[in-house]
């Protein structure tokens, strides 16, 4: 039987205002409100990606930020509730040039633009995303915000104002804003080999990561990342992982500390995202905020240990500060690290391997819902590496 496809009706028509775009440059752009209307604050960044929208307006790891998308088309397929990373949009506000007019996909059950509205996000459209692209490229991510409806009528410089006294995204930590409220557990799917239960802390985490976590025999913990050392311990994990999520990795000290302790317990730890730039401050390195970040699905980077070119999703706009060539020693004591994965437009650290402590973490998303897939591999390599430590751990024990 063929499929058909459906085409869903237009919504109800949402009225179109003016809107502008402000960045803290000053910079203006004039366009059409999209979305909710309003005013909405945040920085500013773009995205490459040319499919996976909602998992983008969904992802945790945007908290803060008013994301542009670079494709020029966006809506044409709709909305879902099976592709929902997370609870609610999370964006703080939302820049495309043509949104689409009519829903075109047998999966959609609502039009971008209703769940825009439904979860209050403001956006605008009808700008030129190549022209604001190019700019953000030349001067670096940067304050913003979007004025529409009643907000649109604001005076100029009163808008400028407006986005000049936000805080930046140094020093924030939005951990506390986008963690799960309590635990919640998923078992490990069935008919795949039990491996352990993994504690996972929970700084932004998709939906996708604790299914394919479960799918690779894990018991998968999801704990708020306010969780203590003590609690971690009374749990006493087969594993541990540290998911994504959005801020600065220089203000998380507590979840710092804590993978501290469980590292010097000997947890085994997978980390991805803000994860792996946990994982580089607990290892003693420094983090650093770049230019303007890697976002979308094309980001290209080089596997160091097989030689094999990676073309990954991405959303960060930190990075960890030490040299992608050779080992060097940890300065916090956990013996030889090196780096396992850099990207191949910029040279940044796109991965850490600890070499005397079962760790390892990358900077972009294995798991990434829309695409690509060529970093899937990685959950196989850390469920192999907590089963040879818990074959070795068997082994040590019957020894003595």
């Amino acid at each position: 039987m063929t499929e058909q496809l459906v085409t869903a009706p237009p919504a109800a028509a949402v009225p179109v205002g003016p809107a502008v775009l402000v960045l803290e440059d000053g910079t203006r752009y004039e366009g059409r409100a999209y979305g909710a209307t309003g005013q909405t604050l945040g920085e500013i960044v773009f995205s490459t990606g040319m499919t996976g929208y909602q998992e983008t307006l969904t992802d945790p790891s945007y908290a803060g930020q008013i994301v542009l998308m670079t494709a020029p088309h966006i809506g044409n397929t709709g909305v879902n509730d099976d592709d929902k990373e997370s609870r609610k949009i999370w964006v703080a506000g939302f820049i495309v040039r043509d949104p689409a007019r009519r829903v075109s996909n047998f999966r959609a059950q609502r039009s971008l633009d209703e769940d825009l509205v439904t979860d209050g996000v403001v956006g605008i459209s009808g700008v030129d995303t190549r022209a604001i692209t190019r700019h953000i490229r030349s001067a670096g991510a940067m304050r913003a915000g979007v004025f529409s409806g009643d907000d649109y009528s604001l005076d100029a410089a009163a808008q400028l104002q407006l986005v000049l006294q936000q805080a930046g995204m140094e020093g924030k930590n939005l951990s506390a804003v986008v963690t799960t409220p309590e635990r919640y557990e998923v078992a490990a799917v069935e008919g795949v080999e039990r491996v352990g239960t993994i504690a996972v802390l929970d700084l932004g985490i998709k939906r996708a990561t604790v299914n394919y976590l479960a799918e690779h025999g894990f018991d998968v913990v999801v704990l708020p990342a306010s969780t203590t050392l003590d609690e971690m311990r009374q749990l006493a994990p087969d594993a541990l992982f540290f998911s994504n999520g959005p801020g600065d990795p220089a203000a998380s000290d507590a979840q710092v500390e804590l993978l501290r302790e469980l590292l010097r317990d000997g947890v085994p730890y997978f980390g991805i995202c803000f994860g792996n730039q946990l994982l580089g401050r607990a290892l003693g390195f420094d983090t650093y905020k770049l230019p303007f970040g890697h976002r979308g699905i094309n980001q290209p980077v080089l596997d160091k240990r097989t030689g094999r070119v990676e073309i990954t999703a991405q959303n960060h706009g930190f990075a960890v500060d030490v040299p992608i060539d050779g080992e060097f020693d940890s300065p916090a004591g956990f013996g030889r690290v090196q780096v396992s994965h850099y990207s191949l437009n910029d040279q940044v650290v796109e991965g850490l391997e600890c070499l005397d402590i079962a760790a390892f973490s990358v900077q972009f998303h294995p798991e990434a819902a829309a695409g690509p897939h060529d970093a899937f591999y990685l959950f196989d390599r850390f469920r192999q590496l907590v089963k040879n430590r818990a074959t070795s751990s068997t082994g040590a024990k019957e020894n003595n």
